[in-house]
């Protein structure tokens, strides 16, 4: 039995502050609960009415329940919540919710309210619920413990929320109620001082009831109790998040690294690679859910799409929408060409998407022709509602009849006339969507959950490359060196203790040369003018080293320098909630002026590592632009995973960074590396 049972299940209820005022929020609480089938009691000590379901204690109430009070729902000021849960708990009670605000969101006493709270339900073992949250509600069990007027509304069905939020938890669960999607469970974590996201994440694990979540984030905490819960029930059910916060801008780190990974990158990272299906805002969410709380794809490591529809202008939208997304929609075969060549027009295109001109009975012919290519494994159709000419829901019915896969229909038309075809779609077990853009966002949805399983299912985890750390921040000679010892290639290079030196390195190195400041101390050299390039005789290595001097180097890194090609910044770095993340971006300063980077948590697979390249938005100069090099992404991403795998197996390293890592028509070039220790760690 789960801790949270008592909380989502009780089998009897205490209003803590009941009140006869309609107006309070132990009124509107109460009313809310009136359609609970189990027994509801109100708590008063100044108005207790034991005939009218009012008692002045929780003992007193439960002593007078025919069964046991499991959640006291506590409508209280702050100051004396932390004695009414303890109260409630001497006389049973095994959770609480907790609606009220003031506590640490508001400050000063606030934040001492909350420890209170905390500790009292810790004390007691009470699952807390808040506080400040408008609540929860399972439809299914007619269970509304929430103060927003028509939440008692929402018709019950298999779709769970789970939000940071009281109010966005409201506000979801109204759009998929519009949606026609049915609630099992919405609940606003509020402050989430016990029990969090990743509680309930694991609570709806053995909730059958439950076919999808939508997961709305806005903080985490303890990112490994997030992302394991994420994973294991992403083996049952699909998740969608829609984490806030895009426009985080964190507080500069030493490395460009930790900067750029932002808290809201690094989760949405981090989910993703638990297995979540990642969304940008509310709308999208709802579109996604519609998909995947109904049919869901095996895994796949590149489910490819075919393209049906009945009106040209929408269907190349929506086309243009999943190729912009990732999706494959690939060229169907010879042989079901030909087939579509005798059941439609000549002038419709019918190589993928398929055009069928204005529909006719044969429409769902054309479906399970398409259905039944090798290449194909999801259908996607759009039509507009013409009931004089099909059916559309008899045509789908006829194609899943014939052995059709996955199906997924978007929808327009007048509201009467889609509001019937899309729940006939719904009875067959088929999503129904809206435009263009909502199919695209259902259909990629289903895609991404089918990529999901597949990477979680296909990789292998490997032993890291054995190396030694110093216990101390690393200079650019020295952070080269050990990235050499893991297969990262650098130029040919002297470190130098005086002028004598260089003037060797001179001679015996391929010039032109890069002549540079070498202090572990100095992460960023070219902003202190301790970056001197071109450098091809005495003379010009003199005025260098002068400059160099000037600025208090007293060491230098001679260096042979590069030949021209893309550069780009990679590194890892440890984020304090969901520890070792890589990140790869464009290079200078691109990656800070547009931020065009792609990060992923560590360890992670070569393949996965070299894809995060396929995600920026500058990936075109990766592959030969203008006569440019190619990137290798095998490579790269054997350079990502090893700077991931150097932190996972030191914990004292805090970030290593290699900006830039130059893409050469001969490979990849770091030109730059720093690696520092964690403060805590250094000797």
């Amino acid at each position: 039995m789960s801790r949270l049972d008592a909380l989502f299940a009780p089998r009897g209820i205490a209003v803590v502050g009941a009140s006869r005022d309609p107006r309070k929020l132990g009124a509107v609480m109460a009313r809310s609960l009136s359609r609970f089938p189990g027994t509801v009691v109100g708590v008063n000590a100044r108005d207790a009415d034991p005939a009218a379901g009012r008692f002045a204690t929780v003992a007193d109430a439960a002593a007078a329940s025919p069964t046991p009070i499991d959640l006291a729902v506590l409508c209280v000021p702050a100051a004396v919540s932390a004695r009414a849960l303890t109260d409630a708990a001497r006389a049973g009670v095994r959770a609480a919710l907790v609606c009220s605000g003031g506590y640490a969101e508001a400050g000063g006493a606030g934040i001492g309210h909350q420890q209170d709270l905390v500790a009292a339900a810790r004390d007691a073992g009470v699952a807390l619920l808040g506080p400040n949250t408008s609540g929860f509600f399972a439809p299914g069990r007619s269970l509304t413990a929430s103060f927003v007027p028509g939440a008692g509304a929402v018709l019950p069905g298999s779709v769970a929320v789970v939000a940071a939020s009281g109010g966005v938890n409201h506000a979801l669960s109204f759009l998929l109620a519009e949606a026609d999607l049915g609630i099992s469970l919405a609940v606003g974590l509020g402050n989430a001082v016990d029990v969090t996201a990743a509680d309930v994440l694991t609570y709806l694990a053995d909730d059958t009831a439950t076919t999808a979540v939508a997961l709305h984030i806005e903080s985490v905490t303890d990112g490994q109790a997030l992302t394991t819960a994420i994973r294991a029930l992403t083996e049952r059910i699909p998740v969608v998040a829609l984490v806030v916060g895009r426009n985080d801008v964190a507080e500069f780190a030493r490395s460009h690294t930790g900067a750029l990974a932002t808290s809201w990158r690094t989760t949405r990272a981090a989910l993703r690679a638990a297995g979540a299906v990642l969304v940008d805002d509310e709308r999208e969410l709802v579109d996604a859910i519609t998909a995947l709380s109904t049919t869901r794809l095996p895994p796949l490591a590149d489910p490819a799409v075919g393209v049906v529809t009945a009106q040209a202008g929408p269907g190349l939208l929506h086309v243009d929408g999943l190729r912009g997304r990732g999706v494959a929609v690939p060229p169907l075969g010879e042989p079901t060409q030909a087939a579509l060549g005798q059941l439609l027009p000549p002038l419709t295109y019918q190589a993928n998407p398929v055009d069928t001109g204005r529909p006719d009975r044969g429409f769902g012919t054309v479906l399970s022709t398409v259905a039944a290519d090798p290449a194909v494994d999801l259908i996607s159709v759009y039509a507009l509602v013409e009931p004089d000419a099909l059916d559309l829901a008899a045509a789908v019915e006829g194609a899943l009849d014939a052995g059709a896969g996955p199906v997924v229909v978007g929808l327009g038309g007048p509201r009467d006339q889609v509001t019937v075809q899309r729940q006939a779609l719904r009875e067959l077990g088929v999503p129904a969507l809206g435009g263009p853009t909502a199919l695209t966002v259902a259909v990629s949805a289903l895609v991404e959950d089918a990529r999901a399983r597949s990477r979680r299912r296909s990789r292998v985890p490997r032993p890291p490359v054995p190396v030694a750390v110093p216990q101390r921040d690393l200079d650019e000679d020295q952070a080269k060196t050990l990235l050499g010892r893991l297969g990262i290639a650098s130029p040919p290079r002297r470190a130098c203790s005086d002028r004598a030196a260089a003037h060797r390195a001179l001679d015996e190195l391929p010039g032109p040369l890069a002549v540079k400041l070498l202090d572990a101390a100095v992460t960023h050299k070219s902003d202190l003018g301790g970056v001197h390039l071109g450098i091809r005789d005495p003379a010009a290595l003199d005025a260098a080293l002068d400059a160099l001097e000037a600025i208090g180097a007293t060491r230098f890194l001679v260096e042979s320098m590069a030949a021209p090609g893309v550069d780009l910044i990679v590194g890892a770095s440890r984020d304090p909630v969901f520890g070792p993340v890589v990140l790869v971006g464009l290079g200078g300063v691109v990656a800070e002026a547009l931020a065009d980077v792609a990060i992923a948590p560590a360890p992670l697979a070569v393949e996965d590592a070299g894809a995060l390249a396929d995600e920026l938005s500058g990936r075109a100069l990766l592959d030969g632009f203008r006569g440019g090099p190619v990137a290798d992404r095998a490579a790269l991403g054997g350079v990502l995973a090893a700077l991931g795998d150097l932190l996972v197996a030191h914990p004292q390293i805090a970030d290593v960074e290699i900006n830039p890592l130059r893409v050469t028509a001969d490979g990849l070039l770091a030109l730059d590396a720093v690696l520092t220790l964690d403060k805590e760690t250094r000797p």
